[in-house]
């Protein structure tokens, strides 16, 4: 999908938009500044980013691009990029964003997939994302619109052979459906679709950054989450990791952007609490309701009312009446009505010193 400079579009987490100098960027949440989106930089091209990353490597109709991984993209765009900042009065501060007049292009997730699976083609991925959708709907009883696609097969990077198939799930209802079919699918013998996570070998030999969260702790949690699968493709003779991620019907977006706000930096934090609500931990961000009961180390507060975290690997980490151990930044949010205190994980220094986990007793 193409604009013209400075025309609008409504987007959403997942959403994508290209500058013009070809960096592709994600649009990140849901509360935006009315100036344009905060976002998160996925993608640029060699011609002004190169990567020794051997997995960053990608290429499109003879044009190579490089992935951004961890925090690269935040630094890139600092020091090579800013005017792809805008400006968040509550953080007064300001965040990887793009203007409403610096888009060139979009793409959405939902308009992407239905087109690819309009397309007559033999491309084995393609193939295989026509096959799983269908398996997939059939024992959910969802559609294909409920559906769309991220990463490759969205900006066209994919390979036939080598790709992944990530795709997105829209609502919180249809994730719930979505979940459930996955765990049935999980369960029969015949089924080409099996947990990712089944056991430990997923992690095997692979390098670790977390340190407060162990291996054995990540394969856990992801487990559980039900979104995370192998599809066996028969006719390509290979197996496909699978990918649901979960962003929010539009009736269920609402923009919490307010320049009336304050968000002040408290320093860190570890603690341990109860999780009293759940119904924002499948998003980005993901939004835990909380009761703290005991602060391990950092500032004492009261009224910790919630975790919000921005970091992928802790979405849909922890359920309702689960006790889990946090560590990351307490912060004041200071409203015109209202004070309050939250823990946010985020990318920034310290990344992987950060953590959400169940704490094992409690399960």
């Amino acid at each position: 999908m193409y604009l013209a400079f400075g025309l609008r579009r409504r987007l959403r987490d997942r959403d994508a938009l290209e500058t013009r100098e070809g960096l592709i960027f994600r649009v990140y949440g849901y509360s935006h500044p009315p100036v344009g989106y905060v976002c998160d930089v996925e993608y640029a091209p060699e011609t002004i980013y190169k990567s020794a990353e051997q997995r960053a490597f990608r290429a499109k109709r003879g044009r190579v691009y490089y992935k951004f991984y961890s925090d690269e993209g935040l630094r890139f765009v600092r020091e090579r990029y800013p005017q792809y900042t805008v400006w968040y009065e509550p953080l007064q501060t300001r965040l990887v964003g793009v203007s409403h007049n610096q888009i060139l292009k979009t793409r959405k997730p939902q308009e992407i997939f239905q087109r690819l699976l309009g397309r007559r083609s033999r491309d084995s991925l393609l193939k295989a994302l026509r096959k799983l959708s269908n398996l997939v709907c059939e024992v959910s009883g969802l559609s294909e619109t409920d559906f769309g696609v991220f990463g490759s097969l969205l900006h066209g990077f994919y390979h036939p052979r080598f790709s992944d198939l990530d795709m997105v799930i829209y609502g919180r209802d249809k994730l719930g459906k979505l979940s459930e079919a996955l765990e049935t699918l999980y369960r029969w013998e015949s089924s080409t679709l099996r947990n990712e996570f089944e056991d430990e070998e997923v992690v095997r030999g692979k390098r670790w950054r977390f340190l407060n969260y162990s291996p054995r702790e990540f394969v856990w949690h992801q487990r559980r989450k039900m979104v995370y699968a192998l599809f066996r493709d028969e006719e390509s003779n290979r197996v496909v990791k699978t990918e649901f991620e979960p962003v929010k019907g539009w009736s269920e977006i609402r923009n919490d952007y307010s320049p009336d706000w304050r968000i002040v930096k408290k320093g860190r934090v570890k603690a341990l609490a109860r999780v009293t609500d759940d119904s924002g931990a499948p998003f980005i961000p993901s939004i835990y309701s909380v009761d703290v009961f005991e602060i391990l180390n950092g500032v004492r507060v009261e009224n910790v009312r919630q975790v919000v975290s921005y970091v992928e690997e802790f979405r849909l980490q922890a359920k309702r009446d689960e006790v889990v151990y946090v560590e990351g930044n307490l912060e004041q949010v200071v409203a015109s009505n209202e004070t309050f205190h939250q823990i946010t994980l985020t990318y920034g220094p310290r990344y992987y010193e950060q953590v959400l986990k169940v704490v094992e007793d409690s399960v």
